[in-house]
């Protein structure tokens, strides 16, 4: 029976990720033929990704990245399901190499079918899934373009987020990264009142005059009360006149008009694993 050498099993287990068993059985298998027992090792990963496609993989790493020029930009989740996983250090290089990738394509569809050394990103998951015996995919899938973008990954890899700042300015690094940790933390649900859907300011003006009604305001003064209520809704919900959380008493866009009278925030993405 074909024994492999050392070398050749470490060489494989480099280039798979794949445990060393694993990489000695697949090339016994092979007879040393190293393409086909990386084929090998692909199948029992498409076996063991067919038994576990009804699992939930709900845990992972989130991972921002931006390019050397902080003009462009990605957030990936490498999703699994257990925790435990989710921690390896492996884990979660592997997210943050997938996530540099993930800048070079407009869609989720793109990055899951360009070459990830020398097969697929979809093909990789399968790849992983059968190493690590656990549900392995991309979930979330999020790119933005910017004049200066800056990062934040919260500690642990549950959430990120990068924001776009107008310009490239003294001090822009230090404010795209603080304004990040503020989406991170406080999660906007838009950049200022007039990117909020309609749909969401119809509900909100639906909910508040239903409790001025049971608290027996009258109806005549009623839509002068929404107006207040809703300039307090955007206050609290959309990022740039939220309260910046490192000095509460000036707002996200007082914040950065201070860094540079004229830098503006236009936009941002957020990724959570919850």
């Amino acid at each position: 029976m074909y024994t492999p050498a050392a070398a050749d099993v470490a060489k494989l287990r480099n280039t798979t990720g794949a445990g060393m068993m694993d990489c000695k059985k697949a090339l016994v298998e092979a007879e040393g033929d190293f393409e086909k027992a990386i084929e090998i090792l692909r199948k029992k990963g498409q076996k063991v990704a067919a038994n576990r496609a009804d699992r939930e993989s709900s845990e992972g790493a989130v991972i921002a990245r931006v390019n050397e020029d902080n003009t462009l930009g990605a957030i990936i989740s490498l999703n699994c399901e257990t925790d435990f996983v989710a921690k390896n250090e492996a884990f979660v290089e592997l997210a943050y190499e997938l996530a540099e990738q993930a800048m070079n394509y407009a869609n989720k569809e793109e990055f899951l079918a360009s070459d990830f050394h020398g097969m697929s990103v979809a093909d990789k998951m399968i790849e992983q899934t059968g190493v690590i015996g656990e549900k392995i995919e991309i979930g979330a899938f999020e790119t933005i373009q910017g004049a200066f973008l800056g990062a934040y990954i919260h500690a642990g890899n549950k959430i990120a987020a990068i924001t776009s700042l107008s310009a490239n300015v003294d001090g822009a690094e230090e404010a795209a990264k603080a304004v990040s940790m503020q989406v991170a933390a406080m999660n906007p649900i838009a950049l200022d009142e007039t990117q909020v859907s309609q749909d969401t300011i119809n509900k909100e003006l639906e909910i508040e005059k239903e409790l001025l009604l049971k608290e027996g305001k009258p109806e005549n003064i009623i839509e002068n009360i929404l107006k207040g209520k809703m300039q307090r809704f955007y206050k609290d919900n959309t990022l740039v006149h939220q309260a910046f959380i490192k000095d509460g008493n000036i707002s996200v866009a007082d914040y950065v008009k201070s860094v540079n009278a004229d830098l503006k925030v236009l936009g941002y993405k957020r990724v959570s694993l919850s």
